[in-house]
């Protein structure tokens, strides 16, 4: 132990990250700045999901003016048959299942970052499109360029959630994870404003007659998504592993150290969030850290230990384990229908309501100013009033409300359309609620409970599995959104999506469990343990300083 054991002189040296910790000032919002920092690296992926979630509304408008002459009776396989709109979510679940299981296999460190070289690399090539390929030959190499931006979009699923409840405390965690999904919200909005001001750029042309150079426009619109991209880049790629991943693995390569731990009453892996990133920021000071691994004979090197075969499949070969699995890849498909079903086809229902009516360029705007509108009166808020909430209140009430008040708005529309679809004020106010209680509700939920409920072992596999499910109901909404409008109307769609509801209602009482203030971590530890005949008890999660003051009287 430092300082031959005797804590008060380690404390008093100044050396502990907690000490670097109190001459820090708070900066934002009750966090660090090292804080601040991980939340907004993870958070960039997010914010791209939802620019391009958005952005697609305005150009699949855009190519439809731009490259298919007006009165065209067939509009080809990628625009009416919504290919182009599911192109993403298609690669999204490539990126989920690859990246998820990569991440516990290889490590986080050795992942992160990878995910956003394939957009910055995907966007570039889509933007490329050369215009003589027409209408359908533009769409087809955007959808099939979207396929691969969609497998590193997907990959930051799994990867930065396990990343930050890696780091978080137990505390923070739930408002930590819904910061990062937050940004959806911003990418939405900073898309809505967006179109609207490079639609406005382009009043002349279009008024003109000059429809052809809206390819400028799309271009430009999908082009932006680069920023976030490259401002993360470098700090995702040299961002060092956690305290929590490589003593869950080093548990892996040494499992009597279950047996260690437990003799001390030590829980292994526990760590402050805010103590991990001070030591981040100090260049990796591993001293209280050390503390801890001392109390069990635990030594890291920094390296990741090899990661054992067929864990995945073992872990979740129990029914608790499996129940809980299940239940949140459920979850996340039955919203994602609802959720991508009603945003990628915002700008179709605006139409249907005779809110677009107009010349091209009127469209246009109107379509764009229509997003906008919904984005900052329900969408956006949705996300803050979870981060504001999910601690207090709890993950599974909050996904219970969600599904419950979708039920209601989404009834009103399919119930009242005939009649809303000709007063636009009531119409926007029932769907503003509906985008409200969508990110107030389960499509935030469901991306925070899979990144809580699993160990850390297995954690980026199973947030990827839940992911990759979820994106399968998008997809499937994506396809069949048009086909049952066109055939059967939207009353029909909306209907389908109270049904939708209605079942994830249930199956969140029945098989999601409540993950605020659960480690996951813990209980995998005792259960392990407890197979290998250890029988250790249940311990409160204690700090290093504690475990050293524990040390020092024992």
């Amino acid at each position: 132990m430092p300082f031959g054991g005797d804590l008060d002189a380690y404390q008093a040296s100044g050396a502990s990250p907690l000490a670097m910790l109190e001459k820090k000032q708070r900066s934002f919002l009750g966090l660090s700045w090292g804080e601040v920092k991980l939340l907004l690296i993870t958070g960039a992926g997010f914010f791209m999901d939802a620019y391009d979630l958005f952005i697609i509304n305005i150009i699949y408008a855009i190519i439809l003016d731009a490259y298919y002459p007006a009165g065209t009776a067939n509009i080809g396989w990628g625009l009416k048959g919504g290919v182009l709109k599911a192109s993403a979510n298609i690669g999204n679940v490539i990126g989920q299942l690859m990246f998820g299981f990569l991440g516990d296999y290889l490590g986080r460190s050795a992942v992160y970052g990878k995910e956003l070289v394939i957009v910055i690399v995907a966007v570039i090539l889509m933007i490329s499109a050369p215009d003589y390929l027409g209408g359908e030959g533009i769409t087809g190499w955007i959808a099939g360029f979207r396929v691969l931006m969609g497998i590193g979009i997907g990959g930051d699923y799994p990867m930065s959630a396990a990343v930050v409840s890696d780091r978080a405390h137990l505390k923070k965690r739930g408002t930590f994870i819904a910061w990062i999904f937050s940004n959806q919200g911003w990418g939405t909005l900073v898309g809505a404003v967006l179109a609207v001001i490079v639609i406005a750029g382009y009043k002349d042309d279009v008024e003109a007659g000059d429809r052809h150079k809206l390819s400028g426009a799309w271009r430009i619109l999908q082009g932006l998504a680069l920023v976030p991209a490259f401002a993360c880049l470098y700090f995702r790629l040299t961002l060092v592993e956690s305290t929590r991943f490589t003593q869950a693995r080093a548990i892996q390569d040494d499992p009597e150290l279950l047996q260690k731990a437990s003799a001390k009453g030590v829980v292994v892996g526990e760590i402050s969030s805010e103590e991990e990133l001070a030591l981040e920021k100090a260049g990796g000071d591993v001293a209280p850290i050390a503390l801890q691994n001392e109390a069990v004979g635990l030594k890291l090197t920094g390296k990741v230990g090899k990661k054992p075969k067929n864990e995945f499949i073992e872990y979740f070969s129990e029914w608790r384990h499996l129940k809980t699995l299940i239940g949140c890849s459920l979850c996340w498909f039955l919203v994602d229908i609802t959720f991508y079903g009603i945003n990628l086809n915002q700008s179709s229902i605006l139409a249907a309501i005779g809110f677009t009516k107009g010349n091209t360029w009127s469209k246009l705007m109107k379509t764009a100013t229509g997003n906008l509108i919904i984005t900052c009166a329900g969408y956006f808020p949705g996300y803050f009033l979870t981060i504001a909430l999910v601690q207090p209140l709890g993950r599974k009430p909050i996904q219970l409300l969600g599904f419950l008040m979708n039920m209601v708005f989404l009834g009103i529309l399919g119930g009242l359309f005939n009649h809303l679809k000709t007063e636009t004020g009531p119409f926007f106010a029932v769907f503003v609620f509906l985008q409200l209680f969508f990110n107030f509700g389960a499509n935030a939920t469901t991306f925070i409970i899979p990144a809580e409920a699993f160990p850390t072992r297995v954690r980026a596999s199973a947030h990827g599995l839940c992911a990759a499910t979820g994106k399968l109901g998008a997809i499937l909404s994506s396809l069949g959104f048009s086909a049952i409008a066109t055939s059967h109307g939207q009353e029909l769609v909306f209907w389908v999506f109270f049904g939708v509801s209605g079942l994830g209602f249930i199956i969140t009482l029945l098989l999601v469990p409540e993950t605020k203030n659960y480690d996951a971590d813990e209980v995998d530890r005792q259960e392990l343990a407890e197979k290998l005949g250890y029988h250790p008890g249940a311990h409160e999660p204690q700090n290093p300083i504690a475990i050293a003051e524990q040390i020092n009287h024992s």
